[in-house]
Formats: C-alpha cells, sequence, structure tokens
C-alpha cells in the first residue's frame, strides 16, 4: 500500500488516484536565468524517482514541469550579455536539459514555457477581476487579493491574522493588503518586454503563470502538485488561492515538497554566493554518485551538501558496483525475495528511499558472502540487487565502466594504462616479477589501481 505526507493535511495519507490508474502530476520547473543548481538537481531527481515508481506500480502518469522563460532577473541576464532574450532563454534551457539527462532524469511528459500561456494567464486574470478577486492599482497592475479568498493560507497552515502581523508594512503602498500579490505587471515606457492585454502593455506575476498552465493542461484537477519547500510559501499558497478563486472545481488531491539543500549551516541561495552549478560538479562526480546522494536522505527532509557526503555516497555505489564486478546475474528464483519485500515497503512508506538503500546493502552483503561460499546463489542476489536498483536508476552501467570512470580520462592515458598492463601481464607470464612490479607502480602514479585475477588484470580509477 502506497502511502506518503500530503503538505494539505500535514499527515501521510493512502494514495489514491482521482480517476483510476491514471495520475496527474505537475512539478514546478525552472527558471531560466542561469545554469542549474544543486537544489535543483535535488528536487527533479526526487520527482524523477516519484514517477518512475510510480509508473512501475502500473499507473498511467501525465507529468508535466513548466519552464519560466520571462522574468525580471531573465530580462536582466540578456540585457548584462547583450543577446536576444529568446536566443538566452533556449540556450539555457538546452543546458538544463544536457544537465538532467546525465543525472538520468527523464524528460516530462509536457514542459510548456510561460510565454506559450499568455492567452491563457489573461484570461484568467480578466475572471478573477470579473468575480471581485482581483483588482487594478493606482499604478495599472493588477493585484489579487487574498482577502477574497476565505480559504488562503489553508496550505502552509497560517492564519490571515499571524501572516498579516509577520509582514512589514510600507507607507503609500499600492496593494489594499501588503500580502496581496501582482497578477499582471503593467510595462514603464522604457520596458521592451510586454504582452498587450485589456490592461495595457505589461508581464505576468509569477505565481499566476502555473495557475494557468495546470488550469490548462489538466482542467479540473491534479492528484499531486510537487516542488520544492521554498515555494510553498508564497507560491503554492498564491497558486492554489489563485486556481480556486478562478475554478471552483479545482482540485489538488496531494502537495509534496522536497528538503532544502544546507551548506555550512545556510539554506542554499544564490543571493549567499553559496550555489554549485551542476555542471561544475559533474566534471568532479559521475552522475550516478550524485543521484545516489541526493536520494540518500529521505526526500522531506533537508539535505546537507559537503564533499565528504558527496564522498561517502561516492563510497556507496563503488561498494555496490564492485559487488556485482565478477557475477553473472541470473533470475526466476525465490532467493531474496523477503528483501525485495523489505525495498518495496520502505518505497511505499513515503518513498523512504534511506531505507531502500539499506536493504540494497544488505543483499550486496549477502552477494559478496556467496561470492567465497556458493557462487550460484551469489549470482541470483545478484540479479535481484540490479533489478531493485534499476528501479531507482541506479547500477545500469556495466561495473567494470563505472569503476574505471573513463570519463575522467584521455583517450591517450587509457591507451597508456592499457599497454602498460598488457606489457606487465608478459613479465608475469615469463615470471619476470621485479619489471611486473615496476610497471605495476608506474601505473598507479596513473592514478588507478590494478586487480589481478588468475586470467586477467582489472583497473579502476583510484580516488
Amino acid at each position: 500500500m502506497l502511502k506518503f505526507f500530503n503538505t494539505l493535511t500535514g499527515k501521510k495519507e493512502k494514495f489514491k488516484p482521482i480517476k483510476n490508474k491514471k495520475i496527474n502530476l505537475y512539478v514546478c520547473g525552472v527558471t531560466v536565468y542561469d545554469f542549474c543548481h544543486i537544489g535543483h538537481a535535488r528536487t527533479f531527481v526526487v520527482f524523477d524517482m516519484i514517477v518512475r515508481y510510480l509508473r512501475f506500480l502500473g499507473f498511467q502518469v501525465k507529468y508535466i514541469r513548466n519552464i519560466t522563460d520571462i522574468d525580471d532577473k531573465i530580462i536582466l541576464k540578456s540585457l548584462e550579455k547583450e543577446i536576444d532574450i529568446k536566443t538566452f532563454t533556449n540556450s539555457m534551457i538546452d543546458a538544463m536539459k544536457q544537465d538532467f539527462f546525465h543525472l538520468g532524469i527523464d524528460s516530462p511528459d509536457q514542459e510548456p514555457r510561460v510565454t506559450e500561456h499568455m492567452y491563457d494567464i489573461i484570461q484568467i486574470i480578466k475572471t478573477l477581476i470579473k468575480n471581485k478577486h482581483a483588482y487594478i492599482n493606482s499604478q495599472g497592475d493588477v493585484i489579487f487579493s487574498i482577502h477574497s479568498d476565505e480559504s488562503y493560507g489553508s496550505l502552509s497552515r497560517q492564519s490571515l491574522k499571524n501572516l498579516f502581523s509577520n509582514t512589514r508594512i510600507t507607507s503609500n503602498t499600492i496593494k489594499k493588503n501588503p500580502l496581496d500579490f501582482v497578477l499582471w505587471k503593467k510595462s514603464k515606457e522604457k520596458d521592451k518586454f510586454f504582452w498587450e492585454s485589456p490592461w495595457g502593455r505589461g508581464r505576468p506575476g509569477w505565481h499566476i503563470e502555473c495557475t494557468a498552465i495546470t488550469n490548462f493542461s489538466f482542467k479540473n484537477h491534479i492528484d499531486i502538485h510537487g516542488g520544492g519547500s521554498d515555494l510553498l510559501f508564497p507560491h503554492h499558497e498564491n497558486e492554489i488561492s489563485q486556481s480556486r478563486c478562478f475554478n471552483d472545481k479545482f482540485k489538488v488531491n496531494f502537495w509534496m515538497h522536497s528538503g532544502m539543500v544546507i551548506i555550512n549551516d545556510q539554506k542554499m541561495s544564490k543571493s549567499l554566493n553559496n550555489a554549485y552549478f551542476l555542471k561544475d560538479i559533474l566534471l568532479q562526480y559521475q552522475p550516478e554518485v550524485l543521484r545516489y546522494f541526493f536520494l540518500s536522505t529521505h526526500y522531506r527532509h533537508p539535505i546537507y551538501y559537503s564533499e565528504k557526503n558527496l564522498k561517502t555516497a561516492e563510497l556507496s555505489l563503488n561498494y555496490l558496483y564492485n559487488t556485482l564486478y565478477n557475477t553473472d546475474p541470473i533470475s526466476n528464483s525465490a532467493v531474496g525475495m523477503n528483501l525485495e519485500s523489505m525495498f518495496y515497503d520502505a518505497i511505499n512508506d513515503d518513498f523512504n528511499t534511506p531505507e531502500a538503500f539499506s536493504v540494497l546493502m544488505k543483499i550486496a552483503r549477502k552477494v559478496n558472502y556467496f561470492k567465497q561460499h556458493n557462487l550460484y546463489k551469489s549470482n541470483l542476489l545478484a540479479f535481484r540487487l540490479k533489478k531493485l536498483a534499476a528501479s531507482l536508476n541506479f547500477l545500469l552501467e556495466e561495473p567494470e565502466h563505472f569503476l574505471q570512470k573513463k570519463s575522467f580520462f584521455s583517450q591517450e592515458k587509457i591507451k597508456k594504462i592499457e599497454i602498460l598492463i598488457e606489457k606487465r601481464n608478459i613479465y608475469r607470464n615469463l615470471k619476470l616479477w621485479k619489471k611486473a612490479d615496476q610497471l605495476r607502480n608506474e601505473i598507479m602514479k596513473l592514478d588507478v589501481i590494478l586487480e589481478d585475477s588468475s586470467n586477467k588484470t582489472f583497473w579502476k580509477y583510484k580516488k
């Protein structure tokens, strides 16, 4: 039985789709003003894992993740770089897709851009104004009135009184309530990026984007709406408020939020200058290592990013691949079924990947034990290990390839290593041990270690 935490109710609940076996799932995507960082990776690896598992269970998942391709930060960056805004956003989107591909994140079924939904945004705003949920301020901006929604604050479980008392009030405000937010921002004369609307030239506010896309894509319901916990308030609170005021039949069944990335005891933030780009980290670590790291902490908890924790993830994954090395996985057996049940029980309980990983480690220890005592049983368990890890998109490479980490070596260096190993093996066959040992030392200076067996020598990356 699959159950997971619903932010809306504050408790774990049994999951049941609104329509049998069909799931509408929406996740707030990236604002493409820069390269993707580890905060993006954490969120989208988590939801990639969730979508994969739901499909594994037999659900038909319609997965949509939006792209915000118009925003003050995007405009500023394109102006700074003196690049056409469409060219700039396309380059950032291409870079995002490349990073996500490396991390084993599948593309969503649809990836709508905000600029493709201006008509829908304008129609929703017109309805909100007509139904007294929004007003036009003195500057010509269209503002959503939170007092028009009696359920405002229910998602983040905050009362309006508390929200108001925690808000800094300034004089000469352009809002009736400081918590009110912009639906349509009227352009100034010098602005170059705008759309025509009944309220003049302008651009949409951030929150209205997701409301327009979800209403267009899903009509009346979403089974699961996800995103990082930093979006819970105000973004998701504002989004759901707009959606129900626009369409009183609209329903989100489950809200899911992944935890923040913590660096040096601080929340990761570009404003704090502690954001790490994925493209840079992928030059140092294999993609599966990063994926393992992001799922080694429960998705709802904060994850602590550090070199030490990345190294720990790398060691764990190396152990699993070393376990599969020199095995010949065999299917069709009841061997290890109890451990398989434990694995699925963990995932079914709020996607508890740390517990699932501990089951993989138990299986690996058994594989290594039986390598020495019963090779047939070891191969049966190796199949179980590969099967379960594959459901989370791990252990997909050949062990030799993963452990050698050839992507971190030039072709010239790989060729040199293999020639030296071949030469050393000739010396070993001739029992010229001194010369063989000299070559071993020379090879190890190339950042590799050697493992000799009766019929071959295997090399792998030392670091």
